[in-house]
């Protein structure tokens, strides 16, 4: 990631500083904290995309986390944004923006039982939501995505396709838009394209081009993609120029932020919350637990 350049400074002699007032202090101890926040931004996406506003969550959220041979824990965060239970296992959850604190029982537990003490979530499914597997499989990843994230890229090109052929045919994968356009001006048009394309029953192969193909995010982008496709170009375009999914994208947005769902990538595993990028292993243990797969 680039580096923050600090200013050059001038060398020569400067004359003695007057003592400043106390509003001069305090103007100058904003203009600070706004400057550190600005480098922590450039420093470092991921704490920006996975960062959670405490006082928009309305529900509570599971963090999953894990550790190679250390096992499974979670986070979980309460409505006004409190932490009411711990990750017990030390290790990264996928953001150095989330403080855990103290131990927990469940350190005591087996991964099967910690699994059984995390709350689940009832997330809404609709026909507007792209998906593919059996709609009665005993597993339902619902992925909240942004196609400009570069975490919901890492997850595309590495847990992703891991998952989808070590359990084809196990489960139902469902996609749902979470355009983060405060540090993503791409993300909402990415992702009425691709809901220009499930039109054309082609959500999943466009998705595919979006997150791991040659070109930017641009609309001369999507048209190539849309031609690679054979898509309808002229219905294709028309959909573009007219915005025609944007209620739809902002409806997933919106419910998004109703659950209490701010950062991306975000899935949800029958129900059990997994924020960020987090490795193909903590999938594996909870889905091969759903189905009945583990000891």
């Amino acid at each position: 990631m680039p580096e923050t350049k600090k200013p050059k400074t001038e060398t020569k002699a400067k004359p003695k500083a007057k003592a400043k007032t106390q509003a001069e202090i305090k103007t100058q101890a904003k203009v600070n904290t706004k400057s550190k926040a600005k480098v922590n931004v450039e420093a470092n996406d991921e704490s920006v995309t996975f960062q959670i506003k405490r006082s928009q969550l309305t529900v509570a959220v599971a963090l999953i986390a894990f550790v190679a041979g250390l096992g499974l824990g979670y986070l979980q965060w309460g409505a006004g944004g409190e932490q009411v239970a711990v990750v017990p296992q030390a290790g990264s959850s996928g953001s150095d923006n989330v403080s855990l604190a103290g131990e927990s029982d469940l350190e005591e537990l087996s991964i099967a039982e910690q699994i059984e003490a995390i709350d689940r979530f009832d997330i809404s499914i609709d026909g507007s939501d792209p998906s593919f597997g059996p709609e009665d499989a005993l597993v339902t990843i619902v992925e909240f995505s942004d196609f400009e994230c570069p975490f919901c890229k890492r997850h595309f090109e590495i847990t992703y396709p891991r998952i989808i052929e070590e359990y084809e045919g196990q489960i139902r994968y469902v996609f749902k838009d979470l355009p983060i356009s405060s540090i993503h001006p791409n993300a909402i048009p990415a992702a009425i394209a691709a809901q220009c394309a499930f039109e054309q029953n082609a959500f999943w192969p466009f998705h595919d081009l979006l997150f791991g193909g040659s070109l930017d995010l641009s609309r001369s982008s999507y048209e190539a993609y849309a031609l690679q496709l054979g898509l309808d170009i002229d219905e294709f375009l028309l959909c573009l120029i007219e915005d025609r999914y944007l209620d739809v994208v902002q409806a997933d947005l919106d419910y998004a932020r109703q659950i209490g769902v701010n950062s991306t990538p975000t899935l949800f595993v029958n129900g059990i919350g997994v924020v960020g990028a987090q490795p193909y292993e903590v999938f594996a243990q909870i889905i091969d637990h759903e189905l009945g797969l583990s000891d």
